[in-house]
């Protein structure tokens, strides 16, 4: 724990933090329970305080049927006489028991929408309760339990409200609650809650449930647990709804088998998980290994869970009517790369696993789950999101490696984690393509690149002989993600060699200021020209000032660009390949300003309307600048073959 020990008073366990106040608020929870006595005043109190609604809360436990319709109202009572105490006499097991009560009352016999509402701010006491008392979370408290052999009656109470939680579909407590017996290392989702909390995978998940989406589509990094996450949610699913029957379909067999394996176990072994406690009235009732079948409860035409890949000859033997899995429908990158083949898997998908999908009991559409790494834009999930752009019952998760805000990993678990370290060392051993997918969530587009791998040029050594000119152009940072550009070139012939860069999205100003200056004075740049809009005289201005200050005279100029911006790249893009040399892919990294360049320039498509173009126009800048010596030479209206039309 962070800022905080455990320790051991009387052979009572007590996790304290330094700070000192939190130390004399220090308490064990035997302790704790023992003063239930003292209590009992104030508990009286606070049930006369609030005319006997805390009775009748017990009462309607007992007769829940014949209170049914009264239920919200006396609910709403309890509840906000509850509050009052906690907030005149703070939080004591008392009335965490009793709101623990009441979300159960909510949850079960009223039905009430508002139930998880209720249940859930019992949670937030329950974790604060246990915070006040050791400086820790309840998550820290269990596993001190397990390390220690030591138990603690707060943990056993707060599983019961998770319980009940877990029964009424919340897919958070159920993913808590079903590896209750599991050893704290050896379990999947508790190490990872916090990432996939901040993700939104589990509130993407929630809502599938409850019916706000009707497809989920999930990207993210390999090992992050894509699939371990859809195995537990379906095992949830088949509890939850056990008149149901689901498909999981993927592109290989031997992935098909490990889900089946993996889900069956989940259901099956007493002694690993805790789905008997969640549904105590089913069981497995027929399994078929080889078909990879199983199904849970009644006998119904299809069975619970049902797996198939791409190319098997089931049609007619499998259906979904809840939810259909799809996971990873492409194999590598080869097929990526193959238009025919990413053809032939949406047909797979459109006219083989979509077509399993009935209606279920209740005569709802059936929902669909995909979970995949973005190898291409025109992968499943790239063609159903352009299918359903702007539809808000279609959610999209996809998550980088890093977060570009912070800097930190997305995927930092408990245990088994992702550090930074560890995707800069990967990115450093894959290409940049692979990379880009399956770390950032970024697919391939093949179509329409202007400035494609292996038509750019490259250098290893510069010519013999001073360069004729040094010379760099800027294009200034805009809004958002918008990058600063500021490459460097010597001109050898007709040739121009990218020697330097400035390369970043970064916001702070002064940092762009002195980026740019320094690689201005330390290549000993001769010219230099600064897009004028958004603000770039102003920039030009500043750069200017402080590479005077570090003693280096350059001729900085800003220009206006008044031109449809593609067009203008599109239409200096042969000049571009023919006459700009870039550094070989051996001299830079990945992560450099310089491997940042190139990534952006090399995965530019006409053909798509959202991304990054900063590298490719302030290119394009200077081969107007280099071809026409003034900025006042026009860029004619081109025909664009990927659009049509003219631009």
């Amino acid at each position: 724990m962070q800022n905080g020990r455990y320790c051991k008073f009387g052979g009572e366990f007590r996790l304290y933090s330094d700070n000192p106040t939190n130390k004399r608020r220090g308490e064990d929870y035997k302790s704790q329970r023992k003063d239930r006595k003292v209590n009992t005043e104030a508990h009286a109190r606070m049930r006369t305080g609030n005319r006997g609604v805390l009775l009748n809360f017990f009462i309607l436990r007992v007769r829940g049927h014949f209170f049914c319709v009264m239920a919200s109202d006396y609910l709403i009572k309890t509840v906000k006489g509850y509050e009052n105490y906690i907030e005149h006499k703070g939080i004591d097991e008392q009335v965490l028991d009793a709101y623990r009560e009441a979300s159960k009352v909510a949850l079960f016999n009223n039905k009430d929408n508002d139930g998880l509402k209720i249940s859930g701010r019992a949670r937030q006491l329950y974790e604060q309760f246990i915070m006040n008392s050791t400086g820790g979370t309840s998550w820290d408290l269990e596993k001190y339990a397990f390390e220690n052999g030591t138990y603690y009656q707060i943990l056993d109470d707060f599983y019961d409200l998770i319980l009940a939680e877990a029964k009424n579909k919340c897919v958070d407590s159920y993913f808590r609650y079903i590896e209750k017996k599991r050893e704290p290392k050896e379990r999947f989702y508790m190490p990872r809650r916090k990432q996939f909390l901040k993700i939104g995978l589990v509130d993407g998940l929630q809502g599938m449930i409850d019916d706000k989406y009707d497809m989920l589509l999930i990207s993210l990094i390999p090992g992050a647990g894509k699939t371990s996450i859809e195995k537990f949610f379906l095992s949830g699913v088949i509890g939850w709804y056990p008149k149901d029957f689901n498909l999981f379909y993927s592109h290989s067999s031997d992935i098909t088998r490990m889900f089946y394996d993996g889900e069956l176990d989940i259901v099956k072994n007493l002694g690993e998980y805790c789905w008997h406690d969640i549904f105590p009235n089913l069981a497995v009732s027929g399994e078929n290994a080889k078909m990879e079948q199983f199904n849970v409860g009644k006998y119904k035409p299809f069975p619970s869970v049902q797996c198939t890949s791409v190319g098997s000859k089931n049609a007619g033997k499998v259906r979904a009517s809840k939810f259909l899995l799809v996971d990873d429908m492409i194999g590598g990158i080869e097929e990526a790369l193959n238009r025919n083949i990413l053809d032939k898997l949406w047909d797979k998908y459109a006219v083989d696993a979509r077509q399993r999908k009935i209606q279920d009991t209740d005569g709802n559409n059936c929902k669909e789950i995909h979970i995949a790494t973005r190898w291409s834009v025109h992968d499943v999930i790239g063609r159903i999101q352009k299918m359903y752009e702007g539809n808000n019952r279609v959610k999209t998760i996809a998550v980088p490696d890093i977060d570009p805000k912070t800097g930190k990993s997305n995927f930092d678990y408990e245990y088994s984690g992702f550090t930074v370290e560890f995707f800069e060392d990967q990115q450093l051993l894959m290409d940049d393509v692979s990379y880009r997918c399956l770390y950032k969530q970024e697919p391939i587009e093949r179509e329409g690149l202007l400035f494609p791998e292996e038509k750019t040029r490259r250098y290893l050594n510069l010519p013999h002989g001073a360069p004729e000119i040094i010379t760099a152009q800027c294009d200034t940072k805009g809004k958002g993600t918008d990058y600063f550009v500021l490459p460097v070139l010597q001109k050898y012939g007709e040739d121009y060699y990218c020697v330097d860069c400035v390369c970043d999205n970064t916001a702070d100003y002064e940092l762009q200021y002195e980026n740019a200056s320094n690689i201005i004075v330390d290549n000993q740049v001769q010219e230099c020209e600064f897009e004028r809009n958004a603000g770039g005289d102003r920039v030009a201005l500043e750069v200017n000032k402080r590479v005077e200050q570090k003693g280096w005279i350059c001729n900085i100029t800003d220009t206006p660009t008044e031109t449809n911006k593609e067009a203008r790249i599109y239409q200096c893009s042969s000049w571009i390949l023919q006459h700009v040399i870039f550094k070989d892919s051996s001299l830079y990294t990945p992560k450099e300003p310089y491997g940042v360049m190139m990534s952006l320039l090399t995965r530019y498509s006409v053909s798509d309307k959202k991304q990054l173009d900063d590298v490719p126009d302030v290119f394009s800048n200077f081969a107007i600048r280099m071809t026409a010596g003034t900025r006042e030479a026009r860029v004619e209206a081109v025909h664009n073959p990927f659009r049509g039309g003219y631009r």
